[in-house]
């Protein structure tokens, strides 16, 4: 399959300077251009760049004040769609992910399967024995609740930054309210599952080297808790009362009402029987347990259409 050529690749700086020019070097020629954002990094990153490396292809982007990786990547983008490239490739800059890769990331693109890919470390079981332990059960919570806030149910490895995305993809995301930092790949899958874009998995693995994480998880537990809820909500609106109405708009709301009833009414009259040391009625019971009953069945419908609602209508294709 030919790749278009108007294909970038946007790569965000900050405190990747050990790494950056081994990043842009394993990029292929089939990149018309190469966007390094130097995100005020305090290594100054984008000079070092513009001082050191002669490929004609790299345009040095700059912000005066940090934004983190995702205001980073919304400025590529904005600049990538301005110079009439197809295809945004997003590659970190520091050395973790194989440049070698990128043609796997832009063909399912190129070819109207998907608007948007992104990288899943998970394929390889064997491979996947060199990832760090906190890494794989940070990433299989963080998978789940990010398959419940995006709607995305098939894809896995939610923080994975190697991403590629179509143009008609990218222009129409709300460049101003994705989060910019260490949510902002969940928060993208969001957003494009308000598009109704296709996203799909690209296996790949990972490269674990002598590079410095900035994540740190105990400050980013309660923050990424409350935007998964935030977007969840946000999407069920829009989706299923916004947007359409079916069954599954009915299902929710009721099995919700239901489980709650029961569980209400049963917890009271279960707290009186301690109290009294009287027994509780069988009826008094099956009018607690039924209600719980149908409204777990309910509740799992939903989810069942939900999961068969996931995009599979090619976006870009859609608008052309």
């Amino acid at each position: 399959m030919t790749i278009s050529p108007s294909v970038a690749v946007i790569i965000p700086c900050y405190k990747v300077r050990d790494h950056i020019l081994g990043v842009i070097e394993g990029i292929g020629p089939e990149i018309s251009k190469i966007y390094v954002v130097d995100d005020c990094c305090p290594d100054h990153s984008g000079d070092y760049v513009r001082d050191n490396c002669s490929d004609s292809r790299v345009v040095v982007l700059r912000h005066d004040v940090n934004q983190g990786v995702g205001g980073a990547v919304m400025t590529g983008y904005q600049t990538g769609i301005a110079d009439g490239m197809e295809i945004l490739v997003k590659v970190d800059g520091d050395g973790q992910m194989d440049p070698s890769l990128i043609p796997r990331f832009i063909a399912p693109v190129a070819a109207g399967e998907a608007d948007y890919t992104k990288g899943n470390r998970f394929f390889d079981l064997e491979e996947i024995q060199a990832m760090p332990k906190i890494r794989l059960f940070g990433n299989a919570v963080l998978s789940f609740m990010t398959k419940l806030s995006s709607g995305y149910w098939d894809l896995f490895d939610p923080t994975n930054g190697f991403t590629a995305i179509h143009r008609d993809a990218a222009k129409h995301l709300p460049f101003n309210k994705i989060s910019k930092r260490y949510f902002f790949e969940t928060d993208m899958l969001f957003r494009l599952n308000t598009l109704r874009a296709v996203a799909v998995d690209i296996p790949m693995d990972a490269k674990y080297g002598d590079e410095v994480s900035n994540l740190k998880i105990s400050k980013i537990v309660g923050e990424f808790f409350t935007k998964h809820v935030r977007n969840f909500t946000k999407r069920i609106f829009y989706n299923y009362y916004l947007r359409d109405m079916s069954v599954a708009s009915l299902e929710l709301p009721a099995g919700l009402a239901m489980l709650l009833f029961g569980t209400l009414f049963g917890a009271s009259h279960w707290l009186s029987s301690i109290e009294t040391g009287a027994a509780t009625p069988a009826g008094t019971i099956m009018l607690s347990a039924i209600p719980i009953i149908v409204g777990i069945q309910f509740i799992l419908a939903f989810l069942a259409y939900d999961i068969s609602s996931v995009p599979r209508r090619v976006l870009h294709s859609k608008i052309r």
